[in-house]
């Protein structure tokens, strides 16, 4: 009996002793998981986040360099201007797009988190105002008008209520979500400072989701970059907008290169991290879009700067990197 007794003690002390290296091991093999996954943010991918509007470039250009770079990763996404500040601050990202110069709030994270970084703007866009193809009652909207329009405080709901001979038709509203850039720049410019968007506007961060809205819907209105109207421009149709001086002027490529398509017209910027540019794959994918910046937004419906400015990024791009 004893010797049983024994025997049964022995063998439960074993186990004992095996799951105790069992879970050494599983602790070791975590740990080492961990070491990689740190270890691959210095690693040859590319991490880039912020604007849907500034995405068509940068991915236009991410294509082009990895055809010419088979073995280069570049990932791209599209949280908006303010989500990508906030991985950017958070140390999620390499570079952040923006469609909208950085606030003075995101500033202080990056400040409070250590991260230097250096702005560049790599295009042009005309912010454009939508409507469904089939209405053939808009001819155009002053600024004045939109933010009757679009403001918490209007009485707005049907065209009737924006002009005295439009249709008693109820409009659908169609807006970028509030972590995007061109959601800023419009309540900037339409509502002012303490404004409001109205409450009943459908929002989201893909530009995609606003087009399908306003093609699906006769009374549908909505607004995003220029190259996401480009794109779409047998389904929509673009609101000209009383300028400054007094003219009604629709976006293209011109009109917003000159001004002329204001005050919708502005540029769009990356936002690029200095400690990443220690890394050449994050150095070289910024060199080539600085580069190539001009041709792809062009490419993708928006307008390039002159090929000076771009000229004067790389130099800045080579002076941050000790180049």
């Amino acid at each position: 009996m004893k010797s049983k007794l024994l025997f049964l003690a022995t063998a439960i002390l074993f186990l004992i002793v095996l799951a105790a290296c069992g879970n050494t091991e599983e602790s070791k093999g975590t740990e080492e998981d961990s070491q990689n996954v740190n270890a691959e943010s210095d690693g040859p991918e590319v991490v880039v986040d912020g604007s849907s509007t500034v995405f068509p470039i940068m991915e236009a250009v991410a294509e082009e360099y990895q055809k010419e770079n088979p073995d280069a990763r570049v990932n791209i996404g599209t949280s908006g201007s303010g989500g990508g500040f906030e991985k950017f601050a958070a140390g999620e990202t390499h570079i952040s797009n923006a469609s909208r110069p950085i606030k003075d709030e995101e500033k202080a994270s990056l400040e409070e988190a250590g991260i230097d970084y250096t702005e560049f703007e790599i295009a042009l866009d005309g912010l454009s105002i939508v409507v469904n193809k089939e209405n053939d009652w808009v001819d155009k909207l002053t600024v004045k008008e939109l933010n009757k329009m679009w403001s918490s405080y209007g009485d707005v709901t049907t065209w009737a209520d924006v002009r005295e001979g439009w249709p008693e038709e109820e409009i659908q509203f169609y807006s970028p979500g509030a972590d995007s850039g061109t959601f800023d720049y419009f309540s900037e410019v339409v509502l002012g400072e303490e404004g409001e968007i109205r409450q009943d506007a459908s929002l989201s961060e893909d530009d995609n989701v606003l087009v399908q809205g306003v093609t699906g819907s006769k009374n549908g209105i909505g607004y995003f970059g220029y190259a996401y109207y480009a794109e779409n421009k047998e389904q929509l149709k673009a609101v000209p907008i009383v300028n400054d001086s007094g003219e009604a002027v629709a976006p293209d490529q011109e009109t917003v290169q000159s001004g002329e398509y204001n005050p919708f017209s502005r540029p769009l910027f990356v936002y690029v991290k200095h400690s990443a540019l220690e890394n050449e794959a994050v150095y070289n994918f910024t060199e080539y879009a600085l580069k190539n910046a001009g041709a792809m937004s062009e490419s993708v419906g928006y307008v390039g700067k002159p090929d000076s400015a771009y000229e004067e990024a790389l130099q800045e791009l080579d002076s941050i990197a000790g180049k």
